[in-house]
């Protein structure tokens, strides 16, 4: 019955591989284990509300905590294919008794050792085939580390573009503009800015989901806060005369809308129009929503 400790050992490697590509490589909803640690740590930590402190710590911890995860779980896997050829199959340094380091435990460090690119210490594999396998664990996790590092490198400027807008938006908010004050040229490259920044955020969600589960802090910097002001903008515009602020209004709602979607399809879970979206994503991230319809 050696091959079922085999299979199993497998089975969750390859889980664990789908995994890491489908989060980094291929983002997709489909990403699972990702998701659920990333959701879990967002979920304990929103419990206790925005104003506590290790709050703002839910997306960095959620990240530490899907890449010790991954990295855990594929150990346990080459632990698994190893350990049932424990300890014929392996080599001992002196001192160590081989039937005394035969077990899951034993089968666990050698992979633990060899996932960090260690080396192979004290306990190394001596059949033919468990030598090649060994360096093919090394070199998955090399690539694991490097997939980490790639991951961290992608949302951190994917959440200094969302906290950016935020901070445009919390400008324009309050100086007011009024329709008269869009009603013009300026106005019209305004919302147009505005809509090109909403959608590479809307990108941003797609490639980079684990984005959402990081707070922003300050309420300037917070999109969550700050779509109001975004809302209030396009249905100002939408009265100008100005047929480019007209355009350039309807192309912002769109914009809007599509962040919407996003937004609902892949986390909140509403299946309301888009003002309704944006009130729960408010709410799940700690934020009022008040509406921004108003102005002459």
């Amino acid at each position: 019955m050696t091959w079922l400790p085999v299979l199993a050992g497998a089975a969750l490697i390859l889980f664990i591989l789908r995994d890491v590509f489908h989060t980094i490589w291929h983002p997709t909803r489909h990403g699972g284990l990702s998701r659920l640690v990333m959701l879990g740590v967002w979920r304990l930590s929103a419990h206790h509300g925005p104003r506590w402190r290790p709050v703002g710590l839910a997306g960095p911890v959620g990240m530490m905590a899907v890449v010790t995860v991954w990295a855990f779980v594929i150990a346990v896997g080459w632990g698994l294919i190893y350990w049932p050829h424990m300890p014929d199959d392996f080599s001992y340094a002196p001192g160590l008794v081989p039937a005394e380091h035969a077990g899951p435990v034993d089968a666990l460090y050698v992979s633990l050792v060899t996932l960090a690119t260690l080396g192979l210490g004290d306990i190394a594999p001596t059949s033919q085939w468990l030598r090649i396998l060994a360096p093919v664990e090394a070199l998955v996790g090399f690539a694991l580390l490097s997939a980490t590092v790639a991951w961290v490198l992608g949302i951190y400027p994917a959440l200094a573009r969302r906290r950016a807008l935020a901070l445009r938006l919390s400008h324009l908010g309050r100086n007011r503009l009024t329709v008269e004050v869009l009603d013009s040229d300026g106005g019209a490259a305004l919302l147009d800015g505005l809509a090109s920044a909403f959608a590479t955020v809307t990108v941003d969600f797609l490639q980079y989901a684990e984005s959402y589960y990081f707070y922003d802090g300050q309420e300037s910097i917070s999109l969550a806060a700050r779509l109001r002001d975004a809302v209030g903008l396009a249905d100002r515009a939408e009265r100008a005369r100005h047929p480019d602020v007209r355009l350039s209004a309807s192309v912002l709602r769109t914009a809007l809308d599509d962040l919407a979607t996003v937004l609902d399809d892949r986390f909140l879970r509403t299946g309301g129009p888009p003002d309704e979206v944006f009130k729960a994503y408010a709410a799940d991230h700690g934020r009022s929503w008040t509406s921004a319809r108003h102005g002459p």
